[in-house]
């Protein structure tokens, strides 16, 4: 059977993705990418400046919002979601070479034992909130073994979470294997919803209302053309850490803050902004990179975050996973896989578009967030963008 009538994407699903959004609690706030305000950012990213300018990247959100008031655990408030990622959307059961990387190790994502002994990674990636990744792969593998769409006879799909219990009834388990069932069958190329989607829904980062993000660049290396793409569900550090374009972003808000309210210095972070939360950071390319090469790869995504000004605290869960689209059909190739890598010596240039991508994908998931009111009246305040626009311009570092 082809791989066109094998995997077929849309049809009801997109339906269901439909019904299981709400109207939002959010403020209206002007959709925009970080880009359109006017920060700086290195490099130069692709037509979409997403993952998917990755040739065959899909993805999709399935995100759920419903209720507020007092929390009712199992009723709600709901601010949650998930997030799916096909490496290969023409043909998920073909592995891509992949590797992984933990920052700090606080939080989870499945299947990577299988990246580390083998080198492959098979079938789609999904992101969810912590206490619902047992569901989203178990729906994973559902999916899979519906459509003939394994590798192996066993399944051991990569998901990963982070906490969005703050705002969500997280122990009602609103996520369900439909909602993983509709981001599956709708997963599709071109420009990819960022914000309070999916995964990211009920996300905080950096002190305020974050989110999904993506981002990609472009690298010419000996007249070829590779990109490199990047998507995170942003979900840590505090507002004084928060560091954009080299400019002090969070503390200056701080400040301000304090001498409007004329209470002097700016107060200490709270229990709410220490970096107690996590980031799952998917990194796609079609570079011909092999496990160990993707393997440093996902150790770079740190610099990312690193200049936004995540420090990975003790209980933030950082984890990261690089794949490669190139070399299809080597996992099944038998007995001699005939290869292409990427030489070491070249490899730099990759090194620096996986941090530039990973750095403004994650100000791109604030840029995009709403602000947004979730279980007992909590509040997650969006980045205002005058004031980063006000801000940047102080330190000449805005681009007109």
């Amino acid at each position: 059977m082809e791989n066109s009538q094998r995997f077929r994407f849309g049809g009801a699903a997109a339906l269901l993705v439909a019904s299981v959004l709400a109207a939002s609690p959010v403020m209206a706030q002007q959709k925009a990418r970080a880009r359109d305000l006017g920060v700086p950012f290195d490099g130069t990213p692709g037509p979409l400046n997403a993952i998917t300018d990755v040739s065959g990247v899909r993805v999709a959100h399935s995100t759920l919002i419903r209720g507020e008031g007092a929390l009712r655990v199992g009723e709600g408030p709901v601010r949650t979601g998930v997030t799916v990622i096909f490496p290969r959307g023409d043909d998920p059961a073909d592995p891509v070479f992949s590797g992984w990387f933990a920052l700090n190790g606080n939080g989870e994502m499945t299947g990577t034992t299988w990246i580390e002994e083998s080198g492959f990674l098979e079938g789609p990636i999904a992101i969810t909130n912590t206490h619902s990744v047992g569901v989203v792969r178990d729906a994973i593998i559902g999916w899979q073994t519906e459509r003939g769409a394994g590798f192996q006879p066993w399944s051991l799909p990569v998901v990963a979470e982070t906490y969005d219990g703050s705002l969500n009834d997280i122990n009602g388990f609103h996520v369900r294997p439909q909602h993983v069932y509709a981001a599956l069958e709708t997963a599709a190329s071109g420009p990819v919803d960022e914000g309070n989607v999916g995964g990211g829904t009920g996300m905080r980062c950096l002190g305020f209302k974050c989110g999904i993000g993506t981002s990609s660049r472009i690298v010419e290396l000996d007249g070829e053309t590779y990109t490199v793409g990047v998507l995170v569900q942003a979900n840590f550090g505090g507002r004084r850490q928060l560091t954009i374009a080299g400019v002090p972003v969070g503390r200056e808000i701080m400040r301000e803050d304090a001498a409007r309210r004329d209470e002097g210095p700016a107060p200490e972070a709270t229990a709410l902004d220490t970096d107690r939360g996590s980031i799952i950071i998917v990194v796609a390319t079609d570079a011909p990179l092999l496990a160990h090469q993707l393997k440093r790869i996902a150790r770079r995504a740190a610099l990312g975050v690193a200049r936004t000004g995540g420090t990975a605290g003790n209980g933030s869960g950082d984890i990261f996973v690089a794949f490669s689209t190139a070399n299809a059909g080597a996992a099944s190739a038998r007995p001699v896989a005939a290869l292409t890598m990427l030489s070491n010596s070249r490899i730099s240039p990759v090194f620096d578009a996986t941090v530039e991508a990973t750095e403004e994908a994650i100000i791109n998931a604030l840029v995009a967030a709403e602000t947004m009111v979730g279980r007992d009246g909590n509040r997650s305040e969006a980045l205002d963008h005058d004031r980063l626009r006000e801000i940047l311009g102080r330190y000449n570092r805005l681009v007109q």
